[in-house]
Order: structure tokens, then C-alpha cells, then sequence
């Protein structure tokens, strides 16, 4: 179990504000097999897939780009370390399929500075800042990029549910079941 996270849920925070809501929905078609779910977005969630350590996945049952499960931490402390530069989960389940002028003009943009600016969402950082050992990451666009660019997402094993949605074979040769 991940230490970090077990002191980030004991803080009691309503971490909806910041895209990270704990407990919230079942999981979808493509959450990968072994995922521990640790936050949600609407159908949005970010979860640790065993076998990968402490690595912090999202899964994007509604994706712009050609995975629906993603690294986007080394772990739960960088994970924070995001959120703490970017104000919540939603600029970084976006990074996979933007470019760098892309993601300076979402994060630019006033809509997202009047909700960075929100008096629920500052409550809500602070208290990560003030209750967590936690740096935050300076360039998390490039963070992200480099981490995404060296990781095999081909090794996340999924549901036969999964492949049968999607219409493709089963990469381990098993037939999905009728």
C-alpha cells in the first residue's frame, strides 16, 4: 500500500475541486486489470496498476489520443507535485495529446485561472501543501511528455470486455468469452 496516499486520504479533503475525488464510480471497459483506483473526475479516474510500482495511470474511458490508459506520475508524490503546479487533474490527463503551445494556453487561459483561483480549490491545494511532504514539479508539461514518450503502454493487460468493445484480438491469444 502506498504510504503517501494513505496520509492523503486521512487529510479528509473533498478532492472533487481538483479532480480527484475519492470513491465515485465503478470501473469502465478500460480499466486495466489490478488498477487501484485512487481518485476520479466524472468517468475520468487515475489509478496504481499492479505490476508497475508506484506509477500513477489515468484512464480515459473518453480519450483524444490512442490509449485510454496513460502514465502521468512516477509516483503519488510527483502525482501531488502536478497538482500542486497545475491546480488539479485536468490539465494533466490532457498533456497525452497536446503540444506544449497547447497546454501554456489552456493553463493561460481565464476560465482556468478564475478556477485556480477559487476559494474551494486554493482550500484545497493549501492543505495538500501544508499536510504533505510534497514538491511541487516546476515543469509538468515536460514532466509528463518524458515520462509518456519512454513507457510501454502494450504491457497494460485488460478485460476481455475490453477487446471485445473495441474489436480487436486479444494480444495473449485468449478468446473473449460469449
Amino acid at each position: 500500500m502506498n504510504m503517501l496516499y494513505e496520509k492523503y486520504k486521512n487529510l479528509k479533503i473533498d478532492g472533487s475541486w481538483i479532480g480527484l475525488e475519492l470513491g465515485g464510480g465503478m470501473p469502465c471497459f478500460c480499466t486495466p486489470i489490478g488498477a487501484e483506483i485512487i481518485g476520479w473526475d466524472n468517468g475520468i479516474h487515475y489509478c496504481f496498476i499492479e505490476g508497475f510500482g508506484d506509477m500513477v495511470f489515468c484512464v480515459n474511458p473518453e480519450t483524444c489520443c490512442d490509449y485510454f490508459v496513460y502514465p502521468i506520475a512516477r509516483n503519488f508524490c510527483d502525482f501531488l507535485g502536478l497538482i500542486l503546479a497545475t491546480g488539479g487533474t485536468n490539465t494533466l490527463q490532457q498533456i497525452i495529446w497536446w503540444d506544449k503551445k497547447m497546454f501554456d494556453d489552456f493553463v493561460n487561459c481565464p476560465e482556468e485561472q478564475e478556477y485556480k483561483a477559487r476559494p474551494e480549490v486554493k482550500s484545497v491545494l493549501d492543505t495538500i501543501r501544508k499536510g504533505m511532504d510534497v514538491a511541487l514539479i516546476d515543469t509538468p508539461f515536460e514532466y509528463i511528455k518524458d515520462l509518456q514518450s519512454k513507457f510501454p503502454c502494450e504491457q497494460i493487460s485488460f478485460t476481455n470486455e475490453y477487446y471485445d468493445i473495441l474489436g480487436i484480438e486479444c494480444p495473449n491469444g485468449i478468446v473473449p468469452e460469449d
